[in-house]
């Protein structure tokens, strides 16, 4: 039989193809093997070679254009002209400022600039190829043996993204045959690097030891090895988790536990050691403490510590870490210079607990549902729409307050909210302002 009769030639070859492209959504796989075996790519849809057509451009470019029909302007992406602390300057215009994650007002501090500034003088501005093959800077390493002192562990690595660190560290550690266990409102970091591991997901209910030990129960014994994640400080609630608990069932239950610490080192405990401090843990208690460089230390970056095992292991299989840049050196000094002032300035630490107290005492007093929140830093104002937290916000932008909306996706609508982050830098009339602006609307 000749090569041609296995063809489709014609009107009959055209009407297959539209016929199996009418299906495409439901049958993707036969279209675009139909479209093989033709060469008849002319008739591949716009929506598959076009940006401008992705569904999810759509999903942010519809609500947009609806809210400035409405005469809402984009919240997001405003441009400041200077340090963001308590105040940041926007359009020329002086702003109280709750968006920023500068919890100790270390950002712009002139001993971290300086430190930032020597590290450029001796180092340049760059790394400029991975720690595994073009070797390593002292300012790296210390700044990795002094997060490993705070944690009281073996060692530290620094990566060169907070949420690469997680996505690495997570996607390396585990596989197929291992099973996740999270909160149900962790970052989004955890959710791709569970992805990327292939292992088993599960979510147990926020903050409650109970619905995770439920579910290990059931699934512990069908998995190798198994991992907790919670984190120390909510970065959307403002609250933390009973890590004592969560210690003992990751003993009981032979797991690993994880502790994202993005937002609780430098916030929570005595002199800011996090949540360990807060709870009197060692820091052998937690298998993996993972944070980020960039809320209260001033700088860029992520890092894991734990054993030496742990450590050693990720600089040589972490794909964000062997592939990737090693920190900057003058990132490195940066949040080095920050963690020293912080150890040697402990009043910042107790000043960002006694605003965050102070905020929450006159927003309660005034009756804002504050949810979940603690007081420790991050305090949300639940709105429970989308657009009237967008409004708002935009408001208090106007009454010289800047404070982003959190909206749908990313919580749920009716926990559309707007988030207070609490700095040390912020003054008691500061926040009354804040909260007399809030409340005229409400």
């Amino acid at each position: 039989m000749s090569k041609q009769n296995f063809g489709l030639v014609g009107n009959a070859k055209e009407q297959l193809v539209k016929r199996f492209l009418a299906r495409r959504d439901s049958q993707p796989d036969a279209a675009a093997t139909l479209l093989r075996s033709t060469g008849n790519f002319a008739q591949i849809p716009d929506k598959f070679c076009r940006f401008d057509k992705f569904p999810g451009y759509e999903k942010v470019a519809l609500p947009q254009a609806a809210a400035r029909k409405l005469g809402i302007e984009n919240p997001y992406f405003k441009t400041h002209e200077g340090v963001a602390g308590a105040t940041t300057i926007i359009g020329g215009k002086s702003y109280i400022n709750f968006s920023s994650y500068n919890y100790l007002g270390l950002s712009g501090d002139p001993r971290v600039n300086q430190a930032a500034k020597d590290a450029i003088d001796r180092y340049g501005t760059s790394a400029s190829a991975s720690r595994l093959v073009a070797g390593e800077r002292p300012i790296q390493r210390e700044l990795e043996e002094t997060i490993a002192d705070l944690y009281e562990v073996e060692d530290c690595v620094v990566f060169v993204s907070g949420h690469a660190t997680n996505v690495t560290t997570i996607s390396t550690l585990f596989g197929p045959k291992d099973l996740i266990v999270h909160d149900s409102l962790i970052h989004n970091s955890v959710f791709e690097g569970i992805r990327l591991s292939g292992a088993t997901r599960r979510a147990f209910n926020h903050n409650n030891p109970e619905s995770l030990e439920s579910i290990l129960t059931e699934l512990r014994g069908n998995f190798e090895r198994t991992l907790i994640v919670i984190e120390g400080l909510y970065s959307m609630d403002g609250d933390i988790p009973d890590l004592p608990h969560f210690v003992d069932i990751k003993n009981r239950y032979k797991a690993f536990l994880m502790v994202d610490e993005a937002h609780s080192l430098g916030v929570l405990g005595e002199t800011g050691r996090g949540i360990r401090e807060h709870f009197g843990l060692p820091g052998s208690a937690v298998d993996i403490w993972m944070g980020t460089l960039s809320k209260a230390f001033a700088g860029c970056g992520g890092y894991i510590a734990g054993e030496k095992a742990l450590v050693e292991y990720l600089k040589y299989a972490a794909p964000g870490f062997v592939y990737s840049v090693g920190i900057a050196p003058h990132m490195a000094a940066a949040s080095l210079a920050s963690i020293r002032i912080m150890l040697d300035e402990p009043e910042r630490v107790a000043g960002i607990r006694a605003r965050g107290a102070y905020f929450l005492e006159q927003a309660a007093r005034k009756g804002v549902d504050i949810g979940l929140s603690q007081g420790y830093a991050i305090i949300p104002a639940i709105i429970g729409s989308s657009l009237k937290a967008t409004k708002l916000s935009q408001y208090m932008f106007e009454q010289g307050v800047n404070v982003q909306p959190i909206i749908h996706p990313a919580v749920e609508e009716r926990a559309a909210r707007l988030r207070f982050f609490i700095s040390y830098m912020h003054s008691n009339a500061q926040i009354d302002t804040a909260l007399a602006a809030f409340c005229l609307q409400q």
